[in-house]
């Protein structure tokens, strides 16, 4: 007895410290935590309250049991109280059960049942007690982890004000958020946070928008900038059009969102379950058999010893605290099992158009065709001509003459056709920049010399912007395709964590996505391919044993984004909602990709390091119910030390494992071109 009540306070003082403990764990330090936060978007608030509530009242008549059946030993008249009890606190694991067992499912339920019966007839009251504690103890850990990481992952996005200043008749009124609608005028100062998606068209400021994109540096927004709700002014005053207001907002989205992503269960998960209801009948006919050679007590032993509850404890908490580390770079998990998909992902395919390159072109050369003429006059002229535009074709040719240190003409007047050119005066000689369409609409003729540089443009998939001045053509400026700065850095690695399989998919001609693919060092690229026929390359990659993700910009590549095994969106928050994609990078950039994998592989490895840790308690527990004599709270505080351990597992991330580094994959076969994708053929 004295070693039971030595056995059973250690076990008490684990658990507690355990409590304690997974508080400092997953209530990571993140921003303060909104109490009007739903943490369970399916549930009715009424319901989750009854429901938060019972496992409360349930958890504090555990422990009310575990001391009054203690007392039983010195006051036998709690006997009954303790039977009552006890039988009360059992119904729920036995209504479980009997709802399993009409749906001819027998597992790891039946077997916490046996264990509770077994106890409860042979008298060994205090174990079952202790028992029912444990069982009830961690079903509020779980719920309490759960709710309070899925109000973690979206709060972190979603802080919000209570009131706003709202322009009314040229003067600003504080009212509350509520009253804010849609076109409505909203000034935000320095320190604010901004309440609303809308465009500024008032002001300057720099915003700090690092919870919803994970930047770093605080952004400028100027006149007819979109801003979004839950960035902050770091500095500066503007004035706000609202588009969208409340659950309409981008972050209550994400919310929405969120909340679904936290509740999937992981494939290890749903496997461990199935591997815990495999295990729970043989357990219960080793205990039956045994029992005339082990006693009550051995055998009761034997039925504790199942990891099936700690498995079902430790997973989640390690899957929602890899969320909480995707949402802190800015990456928007949307489907939880591509968080675990990635890791087994062995080829990627990049869409080549707004994916590797950006959406502003750079200016590669200049060419002129008029003796009179030099290129940086060229280039002055044709930037002074667009400056006043926000297309990208303007802001590269803007970009280039700024950055050759040119002084731009002023200009007169001006005149945009949309898609086709602008017509402006500087120093009163018309000038005129734009496409071969505005130069032939406008009866400039364009020499054989510049004929054959547009087709040498064109063959390497560059465009041409031409300028002419007082009707003849001038010179032509030509237009790459510029590539994300962080491209080459991401490659080098994607390699370093053993992905050999990486391809260019694009519509463009084979030339220029040649000539991206060699640059880049991909192991092949596909060109010509139109956008439903992406998805039969990934369908035929994943027919030859590839795990296939697919990188895109969003909706435009919708069916190969449906067909891979992960998708990523680059469209950034604007679209997050709405993407079909699994996982958006809010930053509308590649530059946390090798980030996400390494989040990737440490979930997988730290899930089986999980399971690691909890199959030594069952066979140690097994051999002492054998050899040593183990009682069952023996291996209740076995269990639960395993859990505590397993539990600060759950917690860790090793950012980089080294085997995953190591070449798992074999490479491609070659790496050509394919202009059909049915041609796609792998050795």
């Amino acid at each position: 007895m004295l070693i039971e009540t030595l056995l059973i306070g250690s076990a008490l003082f684990i658990s507690l410290r355990q409590r304690r403990k997974l508080k400092k764990l997953f209530y990571l330090p993140m921003n303060k935590v909104s109490v009007k936060q739903k943490t369970l978007a399916n549930v009715p608030p009424q319901r989750k309250a009854q429901m938060d509530n019972k496992a409360k009242r349930d958890f504090q008549l555990s422990i009310v049991s575990v001391a009054i059946t203690g007392l039983t030993f010195v006051s036998p008249i709690l006997y009954p109280v303790s039977i009552a009890l006890l039988v009360y606190l059992c119904l729920p694991v036995f209504q479980s059960t009997w709802t399993q067992w009409r749906k001819q499912k027998m597992g790891h339920s039946m077997l916490v049942s046996l264990l509770f019966s077994v106890c409860l007839i042979s008298g060994q009251l205090f174990a079952l007690a202790v028992a029912i504690f444990f069982h009830y103890l961690g079903i509020k850990l779980l719920a309490q982890t759960q709710n309070h990481s899925k109000v973690m992952l979206t709060d972190l996005f979603s802080q919000q004000v209570e009131k706003v200043w709202l322009i009314q008749d040229k003067v600003e009124l504080e009212v509350p958020l509520e009253a804010i609608r849609e076109h409505d005028c909203v000034v935000v100062n320095t320190g604010d946070m901004i309440p609303v998606d809308g465009v500024v068209i008032e002001g300057m400021a720099q915003i700090d928008q690092h919870t919803l994109t994970g930047e770093s540096q605080p952004v400028e927004k100027l006149q007819q900038h979109k801003v979004f709700a839950s960035t902050q002014v770091i500095s500066g005053r503007i004035v706000i059009q609202v588009e969208k207001t409340g659950t309409q907002t981008t972050v209550a989205k994400i919310s929405e969102i969120l909340n679904r992503t936290a509740d999937y269960k992981i494939t290890l998960l749903t496997k461990g379950e199935m591997l815990s209801d495999q295990i729970a009948l043989p357990l219960i006919a080793l205990s039956a058999i045994t029992l005339p050679i082990i006693g009550v007590v051995g055998s009761t032993t034997i039925l504790a010893s199942s990891f099936g509850t700690r498995l079902r404890f430790t997973a989640p908490l390690s899957v929602l605290n890899h969320l909480n580390l995707t949402t802190q770079k800015g990456i928007m998990v949307k489907d939880g099992r591509a968080l675990e998909t990635l890791s087994k992902v062995d080829t990627i395919l990049f869409d080549k158009t707004g994916t590797l390159t950006t959406e502003q072109p750079s200016v590669g050369r200049i060419i002129i065709c008029a003796k009179s003429y030099k290129k940086e006059q060229l280039l002055a002229e044709a930037a002074a001509a667009e400056s006043k535009l926000s297309h990208p074709i303007a802001k590269a040719i803007v970009a280039k003459a700024r950055s050759e240190g040119l002084v731009l003409p002023t200009i007169d007047k001006s005149d945009f056709k949309i898609g086709l050119g602008v017509t402006v005066n500087i120093n009163n000689r018309t000038i005129q920049v734009g496409s071969l369409r505005f130069m032939e609409q406008n009866s400039i003729v364009i020499s054989a010399t510049i004929q054959q540089a547009m087709e040498t443009a064109y063959t390497e998939g560059n465009s041409i912007i031409f300028v002419a001045a007082e009707g003849e053509l001038k010179g032509i400026l030509e237009l790459e395709p510029s590539i994300r700065p962080e491209i080459k850095d991401i490659i080098k690695g994607l390699r370093q964590r053993g992905i050999k399989h990486l391809a260019i998919v694009s519509g463009d001609h084979e030339t220029p996505t040649k000539k991206l693919a060699q640059h880049l060092k991909m192991d092949d690229y596909f060109a010509d391919v139109m956008p439903e026929d992406k998805a039969k390359i990934v369908s035929r990659l994943q027919q030859q044993g590839h795990t296939v993700c697919f990188i895109g910009d969003g909706i435009n590549d919708a069916i190969a984004i449906k067909t891979a095994d992960v998708s990523i969106s680059i469209e950034g928050a604007t679209t997050v909602a709405r993407d079909l994609a699994q996982i958006v990078f809010m930053d509308c950039s590649l530059k946390h990709l090798c980030e996400l994998f390494d989040i990737a592989f440490s979930l997988e490895k730290n899930l089986q390091n999980m399971v690691r840790i909890l199959y030594p308690p069952v066979w140690i527990n097994l051999s002492g119910a054998f050899f040593f004599g183990f009682s069952v709270l023996t291996a209740l505080l076995l269990n639960n030390i395993s859990l505590l351990w397993a539990t600060k597992k759950a917690k860790q991330h090793d950012l980089i494992s080294e085997s995953h580094q190591e070449n798992r994959f074999p490479p491609f076969s070659h790496g050509g071109r394919c202009t059909n994708p049915e041609g796609v053929k792998r050795e």
